[in-house]
Parts: structure tokens; C-alpha cells; sequence
């Protein structure tokens, strides 16, 4: 019987021939923490009575939940991080360098075949270039900053294959939505989904990571994809000092699922409140008032997603009283978007552009929601609470289908403004 990715890249890392089930201690390529969960890390760190990383070019701290310090508790964690990062002498993003999903791949840490952990649920984005990545808890990642190494339950793995051609006006957001519809928010609990078809080959790089990015809101370890000659060119041009090692899958690999779907005629989807996989077509939902955009996040930050907004928006003015946030993935996202007058268009817009990082996202501060308001984002969460308070309303869709929205104050269907998709 044939190997899934899964169990090739878990066996490479533990030199034993794996099988879904079984569980192994496995060498990690490389870790992370956000100032959301480094607090725990250091603090368990030091519980083990270590005083070194296991390899320190292979552990990263990343300010960017809440970037920069809404509150004096938070303050006190980002100079905890800064003096720990010191003392180990270890990898730091300091505010405003960017959303940590964005930083690891960006600028090479991980290439395709390694086995990553971070302290936060969506590391599995970086399934998107042939990465065993998935999220664990602050002790967890102390345990592997400290000794290299963690232990895994090799996951049983469920096979997605997504046909046809993506409608104009239609995005990865909206594949990758109609997919957690489907199979549910619990529907892959600890599984391993493997992406393939037409559909999936056709996104860039950047539109693939937001599939992976969002296998976690199925309950999925992993959402992994194989690394073709778009994803090879994508991690040579960050500089990874490692060779790529791209994983497939056999053809006799054993999955114990096989979901496959047509997206030809796939409409904008919207997730409404208070559920990821509360699915709907966006033209059902065209009498829903929104107070409220943001575009940015993990899942859609990246150039691309702000090109898609910006299009629609060029020449036009947010509707009146509507807030909208609009924060870049990174830096150098930021960077990009000023030198192709994208930024200038948002502004112009009436937009507000935020620092790189998360914050309207979690919730942590630069847009918490007044009791009873409604947001559309394109985050990846929309429960109670997401976004600074459980008396709101969370709307989640593609760049585009937000910025729409943005421009008429209810939710709107991006191919209404079909000339500037």
C-alpha cells in the first residue's frame, strides 16, 4: 500500500516507515510563537531547565496579534518576548513586520517537505507549498523549542478534488468556503486533507494558501498540496537556505475519503454568524446591512487580495458611515501595495490602513465591534466574540465580495461591478 503525504513526511522526519495511526517522535525543521501564546512558551521554557534553543535559526517570536500595544498587560508581554528573544539569542518579528502565516513562508524558513509546529491553529497555511504544518499548544512548542523534536499521531487523510474553472468574480475564498459547507466544521477532526484538480492548480501560490490556511475551520491537521512548478518557483524566490524536498503522494496511497467538487458554476460565498460552515450564496444575503469591512488576515492580506479590493474600489468612496480596516500581511506587502498606488486608493477611499498584524481579527483592538453591529472580513472565524464582542454580528467572504460591500453598505456581490474584476 502507497504513502499520503502525511505519512511520507512523518516517516522522513522520524526514520521509521509510518502508517495513518500510528505515533512517532518526529524532528522539527521549525517553530514559532505570536505574542498571543509566546508568554506560555517562555514560561514553560523555563520550566524545563534549559537555557539554549535546540537550534536557534529554527524558532521565531512574532508580535502581531496585537501589534502595536493596545494595553499596558499586552506591553508587558512584547518586552517579556524582546528580552527572552535576546537572551537566547533567537529570531524576533517586531510590530509591523507582519502576520506570522505571512513572515514564515515570505521569507524562507520553511520549504517543501518539512515538518513544522507553531503556537497558533493556523500553521497548517503553509500546507499550500508542501508543508507538514499544524498548529499546537504553547507547552507543546516549548517542549520542541528546547529539544527539536515532538510526537505526532500520523493522521488518516481525506482526499478533495476541485474541478472546473473558477467563475469571474469568484476566488480561493469562495472554494475554500463552499468546502467547509460541505464537510463541516468538525468534519475532518485530526484528519489530514490533501487538495488536487484543475481548480486548484490554476490559483497562484497566494490564493493556495488561503485554502490551506482555512483546513483548520473543517477541524483538519493539515490541509497539504503538492508542490508543482508554481510552488517551486515561489520558494526559490524566498531565499530558503534549504533545498526543497517535495512530497507526493502515491497512487495506491490509502485516503479514507475522496470529496470531489465542480466550482464552474460556483457563486461569491459568505459565511454568516456564528459559524464557518453557516454557508451561503452571497445573492441570498443582499438585504444584510454591514457597519463594518476588513480586509487582511492570514487567510487574505497578501497583494493579490489587495489588488482585488482596490479595483473595485479605484475612483469610489466607502458608504457613508461604514468603517472600513484594511491591514497588509507584512511589511513588505505594505511596501508593494504603496509602490503600485494601492494603498493611495484605499486612503482616497475613505479606508483606514492599519499596520500589518491581526488585531481587527481577534479582536485585540483597531476595530472592536459596538453591541448589535454587523462586519464583513476576510478573516477566517466568525464566532461569537471573534472580533472584541459577542453582541456583533460576523460576515466572512472574499477581498472582493468585501470591498463590494464596503462601497454599498450590505452585502453585495462583487460581479455587480463585473468591469473591475
Amino acid at each position: 500500500m502507497g504513502k499520503t503525504i502525511s505519512e511520507k513526511i512523518l516517516s522522513d522526519h522520524s526514520d521509521k516507515d509510518l502508517k495513518a495511526g500510528d505515533v512517532a517522535v518526529c524532528d522539527v525543521d521549525f517553530c514559532f510563537g505570536q505574542d498571543g501564546t509566546s508568554s506560555i512558551i517562555i514560561d514553560s521554557f523555563n520550566k524545563l531547565g534549559v537555557d539554549k534553543a535546540f537550534d536557534k535559526s529554527k524558532f521565531y517570536m512574532v508580535i502581531d496579534h496585537s501589534a502595536p500595544s493596545p494595553n499596558i498587560g499586552v506591553s508587558a508581554i512584547h518586552k517579556k518576548m524582546r528580552s527572552f528573544a535576546r537572551s537566547l539569542n533567537v529570531g524576533m518579528y517586531d510590530i509591523g513586520c507582519g502576520v506570522c502565516h505571512q513572515l514564515v513562508p515570505q521569507n524562507g524558513h520553511v520549504t517543501c517537505g518539512d515538518l513544522v509546529l507553531g503556537a497558533d491553529s493556523h500553521t497548517c497555511t503553509y500546507g499550500a507549498i508542501n508543508v507538514f504544518s499544524t498548529g499546537v499548544g504553547s507547552t507543546d512548542l516549548a517542549v520542541t523549542l528546547a529539544c527539536g523534536k515532538n510526537w505526532f499521531r500520523v493522521p488518516e487523510t481525506i482526499k478533495v478534488i476541485v474541478n472546473g474553472k473558477l467563475p469571474k468574480g469568484v476566488y480561493s475564498k469562495d472554494i475554500i468556503l463552499s468546502i467547509v459547507k460541505d464537510i463541516g466544521s468538525n468534519g475532518a477532526t485530526y484528519k489530514a486533507v490533501e487538495f488536487y484538480g484543475e481548480a486548484i492548480t490554476s490559483l497562484s501560490v497566494d490564493a493556495r494558501l488561503t485554502i490551506s490556511n482555512m483546513a483548520v475551520e473543517i477541524g483538519a491537521k493539515v490541509g497539504l498540496m503538492e508542490a508543482d512548478t508554481k510552488v517551486l518557483k515561489w520558494v526559490a524566490q524566498k531565499g530558503s537556505k534549504r533545498e526543497p524536498k517535495p512530497v507526493h503522494a502515491d497512487i495506491d496511497a490509502r485516503y479514507i475519503a475522496v470529496k470531489t467538487y465542480d466550482v464552474s458554476k460556483l457563486k461569491p460565498q459568505v459565511a454568516k454568524p456564528h459559524a464557518v460552515d453557516n454557508v451561503s450564496d452571497v445573492d441570498k444575503l443582499s438585504d444584510v446591512k454591514i457597519d463594518q469591512a476588513f480586509l487582511g488576515t492570514c487567510t487574505n492580506g497578501r497583494l493579490e487580495d489587495l489588488v482585488a479590493a482596490a479595483r473595485i474600489l479605484k475612483g469610489r468612496t466607502i458608504f457613508p458611515g461604514m468603517k472600513f480596516m484594511i491591514a497588509p500581511a507584512s511589511k513588505e506587502i505594505y511596501i508593494e501595495a504603496m509602490k503600485e498606488g494601492i494603498i493611495e486608493t484605499f486612503v482616497k477611499s475613505g479606508s483606514t490602513v492599519l499596520a500589518p498584524g491581526c488585531g481587527p481579527c481577534v479582536g485585540t483592538h483597531n476595530g472592536v465591534l459596538a453591541d448589535g453591529e454587523a462586519a464583513i472580513s476576510t478573516a477566517n472565524r466568525n464566532f461569537k466574540g471573534r472580533m472584541g464582542n459577542p453582541n456583533s454580528f460576523i460576515y466572512l467572504a472574499s477581498p472582493a465580495t468585501v470591498a463590494a460591500s464596503a462601497l454599498t453598505g450590505r452585502i453585495t456581490d462583487p460581479r455587480e461591478f463585473k468591469n473591475r474584476l
